[in-house]
């Protein structure tokens, strides 16, 4: 499904005059000047939601443009699109387009970047963003444990700081019973203390935390332990907790 997305929005961009070249691409317009996958994305990706296709086929194509830049910006342009004056986008097209890409077998950092600074920070959509990539559906992960299902998680778990710990609590207690998520939970409950919107409260916290089977020597995991027994639910709203914790651990 992917690379027909891709190939796709590769034949889309060589309508508007865009190729790729070597470790470039260029455009008609200017065949002599390289350009990056950035530039591309910036220049055209907003073009996609312009063309006369329904917003279904529109965000698929931008789906595609996704997989062929492999650039933040084209997440950008989806949620632009989707906030727009006209109707917001399908969501089981666009929900569905974000599953996929983190259950593929390929780097996902410009989707989880996605999800954690534009859908994970804004509690407008945190909660609906968070539920429809996991939440939903984290008891048919712990029931299946395929491999795209478990990459999906961890993606999200390791990104989900700045999500309501009520709204991921539930979520990450039944990702404990798995201990292959074990690692990525610990990296939710890191970047809930520290991401400068995250949440979470510290004695639910730490009693996940005490569950988890991790190495003794696992990095922050005595801090973190630390400021979470203290009481301390954020490094922002706490700013000396942390380095109190570590002086405490040496």
């Amino acid at each position: 499904m992917e690379m027909q997305a891709e190939e796709a929005a590769r034949r889309w961009l060589a309508d508007q005059g865009v190729r790729q070249v070597g470790d470039g691409w260029v455009s008609d317009e200017k065949p002599d000047v390289l350009l990056t996958a950035n530039q591309v994305a910036q220049s055209w990706a907003g073009d996609v939601f312009a063309e006369d296709l329904d917003a279904a086929d529109q965000l698929r194509l931008a789906f595609g443009l996704l997989d062929l830049l492999d650039d933040y910006w084209v997440t950008c342009e989806i949620r632009f699109a989707n906030e727009g004056a006209e109707c917001p986008l399908p969501a089981d097209v666009l929900w569905d387009g974000y599953r996929q890409r983190l259950e593929a077998d390929r780097d996902a950092e410009a989707v989880t970047y996605s999800l954690w600074v534009d859908w994970f920070e804004d509690h407008t959509t945190s909660a609906t963003a968070f539920a429809e990539v996991l939440g939903n559906d984290i008891d048919r992960v712990v029931a299946e444990r395929s491999e795209a299902l478990l990459r999906r998680a961890r993606s999200v778990l390791e990104c989900s700081g700045p999500v309501c710990w009520t709204v991921k609590e539930s979520t990450y207690r039944t990702a404990m019973r798995l201990p292959a998520l074990h690692a990525a939970i610990f990296r939710g409950l890191l970047t809930s203390f520290h991401d400068v919107y995250g949440d979470l409260e510290p004695a639910a916290a730490l009693a996940i935390l005490d569950q988890l089977d991790l190495p003794p020597n696992t990095q922050h995991l005595a801090q973190l332990r630390h400021v979470l027994a203290a009481g301390h639910k954020n490094h922002y709203r706490s700013p000396g907790a942390w380095d109190d914790a570590a002086r405490s651990c040496s």
